[in-house]
C-alpha cells in the first residue's frame, strides 16, 4: 500500500484510496480510537472550553505582535548560545540545514518527527547532500522504509498495518524481528535506531513552542526520541514555523494542556522538553552547538490576508480525526504536506491555489472540524473563503461555472425549484432499491464507490406545507 505520486490529481488519489479496503479500516481504527480517547480526556477536562478560549487568544495575541515576539525570541536564543538562522522559503530553509551539516562534515544525521522538515522538503535536501538521513520516530522510520510521506501529522504511518511492518523490518532490519509481534518490532526498531542515536553527527528536530521570554524551544514526544536525537550528538538544529512562537513558558504550557488532549487524549506527553541553548560549562551532557532555524514560506503573507486565524493551529490533528472526508480517503490523497481540514486551508498557501483548488472543495462544510479544533480556529469559513478565491480568479471548469449558473437561476425562483424537486423525486426513486441507488445517470461521481439513499417520496418543503408544525393542515 503505497503513498500516491503527488504529480496525480486530487480526484484520482481520492478515487484510488476510496477503492482500497484496507486503507479505510486502518485509518477508522486509528481515528475512531482518536476520538474516543479525546472526548474522554475532555469529559474530565471542565475548563476545557474555557482554556480554548485563552488558547486562541494567545495565539492572536502573538500573531498580531509577531514582529515584537520575534525579535526578543532571537535576542533571548542568542543570549543562551544558540545560532539564529532566518529562511524566507522551503529551498532557504533546506539550503541551512544541509549547509551546517556539510560544514560540519556530518555523515549521520537523526532527525525527529517534524512536519515542518516535511514542509521545507528536508528529507530530499539531506540526501542530495548526501548525508545519511535516519527518521527516530518509530512511525517515521516506518515511513522512510516504505519510502512513502506521512499520512497523519501525529501517527504517520497509520495506513500501513502490522503485517506491512513486519514485512518492512523483516527485509531491512539486520538482524531480523524475533516475531512478527509487536514487541518483538519496536524491539527490533530500538536496537537499529540506539547504534544510529550514538553515531549521529547531527541530530534534527522540530519544535512545538519557541518561547520568546527565554529563547527556549519545546519539543512533545511520546517515545523519547527527540531527546535522543538532540542530546547525544555535537550539534542541535531546530527547524520551526516562526506562528510556533508563544509569549513565555506559562503560554505554552497553557498551550500543552489543549494540545496533548486533542492529539492523544492524554493529560500529558511522557516527554515533554525545553531545550535551551548549547551545553553550558558543568552540563553532563547536550550538543556542542544549537541552530534555530525560523522558517516564514508563506506566514508573513497569511498575517496579512483572511487566512490569519490559521497561524493558531498547534498541530493536534483533531480536524482529520473528526473529518468524514479524511476518514475515508486519509492523508496522502490530500497530495501536500498537510492533510484534512487543515492541509486543506494551508496547501494553497503553500502550493498555490491553481494546484491544489480541489481541496477546498472536498469538503462537507459539516463544522466538525471547527467544533473540536482547541483554539477555534473556523476552518469552515477559511475553506469557504478559498471557494470564493478560486471562483472569483475563473479557476472553476465551464461545466462547474454553467451547473451552478443553472442551480442559481432555479434557486433564486421557488416555483421553479420547488417544480423541478417534485419532478426530480420520483425519477430517483425509480432507480432506488432497498432503501439505496447503487447505480444512476448523472450520479456516477457519488455511486462508483458508495450507494446515495433513496429519497423521500416527497419532498421536505413540501410536507412542511402539509404538517407544518403540528399535523396535517
Amino acid at each position: 500500500m503505497g503513498a500516491p505520486e503527488k504529480s496525480e490529481n486530487f480526484k484520482q488519489r481520492a478515487h484510488d484510496a476510496l477503492a482500497d479496503p484496507n486503507l479505510k479500516t486502518a485509518i477508522e481504527r486509528t481515528t475512531g480510537t482518536a476520538e474516543t480517547k479525546r472526548a474522554a480526556a475532555i469529559g474530565a477536562f471542565p475548563e476545557f472550553q474555557a482554556a480554548r478560549v485563552r488558547g486562541a487568544a494567545i495565539k492572536d495575541h502573538v500573531i498580531a505582535n509577531l514582529d515584537h515576539y520575534l525579535i526578543e525570541f532571537e535576542r533571548n536564543a542568542t543570549e543562551a548560545g544558540a545560532h539564529v538562522h532566518w529562511a524566507r522559503d522551503a529551498k532557504e530553509a533546506a539550503a541551512i540545514v544541509t549547509r551546517i551539516c556539510t560544514e560540519a562534515e556530518a555523515k549521520i544525521v537523526t532527525r525527529a518527527k517534524s512536519m515542518l522538515g516535511e514542509e521545507i522538503g528536508l528529507p530530499h535536501a539531506l540526501e542530495d547532500a548526501g548525508i545519511e538521513r535516519v527518521e527516530t520516530d518509530l512511525a517515521e522510520h516506518i515511513i522512510q522504509l516504505a519510502h512513502e510521506r506521512p499520512s497523519h501529522i501525529i501517527w504517520p504511518a497509520m495506513h500501513r498495518t502490522r503485517e506491512d511492518v513486519a514485512e518492512l523490518f523483516f527485509k531491512d532490519h539486520q538482524p531480523p524481528p524475533d516475531a512478527d509481534d509487536p514487541a518483538s518490532m519496536v524491539a527490533s526498531a530500538r536496537r537499529v535506531l540506539r547504534e544510529k542515536f550514538m553515531a549521529a553527527d547531527v541530530g534534527i528536530s522540530g519544535a512545538n513552542f519557541l518561547v520568546a521570554d527565554t529563547g527556549a524551544t519545546c519539543t512533545v514526544t511520546n517515545e523519547g526520541n527527540a531527546e535522543l536525537s538532540t542530546t547525544p550528538p555535537r550539534i542541535h538544529i531546530v527547524t520551526a514555523g516562526i506562528e510556533k512562537l508563544v509569549p513565555s513558558t506559562d503560554h505554552a504550557m497553557a498551550l500543552l494542556r489543549l494540545l496533548v488532549r486533542s492529539a492523544t487524549g492524554g493529560e500529558v506527553t511522557q516527554y515533554t522538553t525545553f531545550h535551551c541553548g548549547p551545553k553550558r560549562v558543568g552540563d553532563a551532557d547536550g550538543p556542542e552547538e544549537m541552530h534555530i532555524v525560523l522558517v516564514d514560506n508563506g506566514r508573513s503573507r497569511m498575517v496579512g490576508d483572511e487566512f490569519r486565524q490559521m497561524l493558531r493551529c498547534i498541530r493536534c490533528g483533531a480536524c482529520m480525526n473528526h473529518c468524514v472526508v479524511y476518514r475515508q480517503i486519509g492523508g496522502h490523497a490530500y497530495g501536500g504536506t498537510y492533510p484534512g481540514p487543515m492541509g486543506a486551508v494551508l496547501t494553497p498557501v503553500l502550493d498555490g491555489l491553481a494546484a491544489s483548488r480541489d481541496l477546498p472543495h472536498a469538503c462537507t462544510l459539516n463544522g466538525r472540524c471547527e467544533e473540536v479544533c482547541p483554539v477555534r480556529i473556523p476552518l469552515k469559513t477559511l475553506l469557504k473563503a478559498w471557494r470564493v478565491r478560486s471562483w472569483d480568479s475563473q479557476q472553476e471548469v465551464g461545466a462547474v461555472r454553467m451547473g451552478l449558473g443553472i442551480w442559481g437561476f432555479a434557486a433564486r425562483r421557488p416555483r421553479l425549484y420547488h417544480f423541478g424537486t417534485r419532478l426530480a423525486l420520483p425519477v430517483m426513486r425509480l432507480f432506488g432499491k432497498g432503501g439505496w441507488i447503487r447505480k444512476m445517470p448523472l450520479a456516477g461521481g457519488w455511486t462508483e464507490t458508495r450507494d446515495l439513499p433513496k429519497p423521500a417520496a416527497r419532498s421536505f418543503m413540501s410536507q412542511h406545507a402539509k404538517y407544518g408544525n403540528g399535523g396535517p393542515k
